[in-house]
């Protein structure tokens, strides 16, 4: 399971060409790996194949356009339960504490509730913690899969294996309150600038300025004509 989850962390990463050159090393560790059932062993190889069989660029701007121009698919998972309230900031805290409490430093380059971080951790947890902790997220797994699935993307097959990981059902009540939310357009730069400039969400020193937060993000939308590399937060997997 572990293997797994550091493999999913990866895939759901920024594409830089460390991690396409990579995808042969991915597929054989995901071959390898008893714990991962066919299912997820089956979604996962298929997004494998597919980011194997695109150049750099293409991988690359598809997915700025899918998980940092398409707020209804970010990969920062409170963003779909907290949305602006103030509880987002406390629930960062909580999820950092928890971090620093079982030893795992975070890269202050990104807030700690983006999902490649948060499966990171998961991987070096014992199993049954690890359950726990993805179940109490899989509702917004569920809802992301959904959202994914409509727009006909091989990403969907990444939280397909989630899903197949936690092994348990969402709460089908939870999963529809996500959805709720519009769909918004990821070409629509000036709306999800100002959505970014009306939210600041503040959970630790510094948060949400310079390299870090919604001030990264924005000036990575306004680059000229291909999307800005992003910082390796994969833990050097």
């Amino acid at each position: 399971m572990a293997r797994t989850l550091k493999i999913i962390s990866l895939l759901l990463s920024y594409p830089t060409r460390e991690l396409l050159q990579a995808l042969p090393e991915l597929r054989a560790a995901l071959d390898a790996d008893e714990a991962a059932g066919p299912a997820a062993k089956a979604a996962l190889g298929a997004l494998i194949d597919d980011l194997a069989g695109r150049d750099l660029y293409d991988a690359e701007e598809r997915y700025v356009l899918l998980f940092d121009r398409t707020r209804t698919l970010s990969l920062h998972l409170f963003e779909h339960v907290h949305g602006e309230s103030r509880d987002r900031g406390q629930a960062m805290v909580d999820l950092a504490a928890m971090y620093e409490a079982d030893g795992f430093e975070i890269d202050a380059r990104e807030l700690p509730d983006y999902l490649p971080m948060f499966l990171e951790f998961l991987s070096t947890r014992p199993e049954a913690a690890t359950r726990e902790l993805l179940g109490q997220t899989l509702h917004i797994v569920s809802a992301l899969r959904e959202r994914l699935k409509t727009r006909g993307s091989i990403y969907a097959g990444a939280f397909l294996a989630l899903e197949v990981i936690a092994g348990g059902k969402a709460d089908r009540d939870a999963v529809a309150e996500i959805l709720k939310v519009p769909e918004d357009d990821p070409d629509d730069l000036e709306a999800l600038d100002a959505i970014w400039e009306e939210e600041a969400v503040t959970f630790a020193a510094g948060a949400g300025t310079g390299d870090c937060g919604p001030d990264r993000l924005r000036r990575q939308l306004r680059a000229a004509d291909r999307p800005a590399p992003r910082p390796d937060t994969s833990g050097g997997f």
